[in-house]
């Protein structure tokens, strides 16, 4: 299959959140005064579609150095022809 990562070098999720971060609407706790901005629906739908390919989504991440997502994707034989 295919594996696939996306970094940054932000200030990191908290081991505690790393479990929700793919839940629907999870935002995960401010820390030092941080406010996170959006929806919390960006994770969740990327594991949907993931997962709708028969791949995996999972998520590493150290305090003040950043957070790594990592997904695979199966290949697969084609099912049909093009004209």
């Amino acid at each position: 299959g295919l594996q696939f990562t996306v970094s940054d070098t932000g200030p990191g999720v908290p081991e505690a959140d790393l479990p929700h971060i793919f839940e629907r609407f999870y935002q995960g706790k401010t820390q030092k005064g941080r406010v996170y901005v959006g929806s919390g629906i960006g994770l969740a739908l990327a594991k949907r579609v993931v997962e709708a390919h028969g791949g995996k989504i999972w998520a590493e991440s150290i305090l003040g150095t950043g957070t790594a997502l990592h997904f695979t994707i199966p290949k697969r034989k084609p099912t049909g022809t093009v004209s």
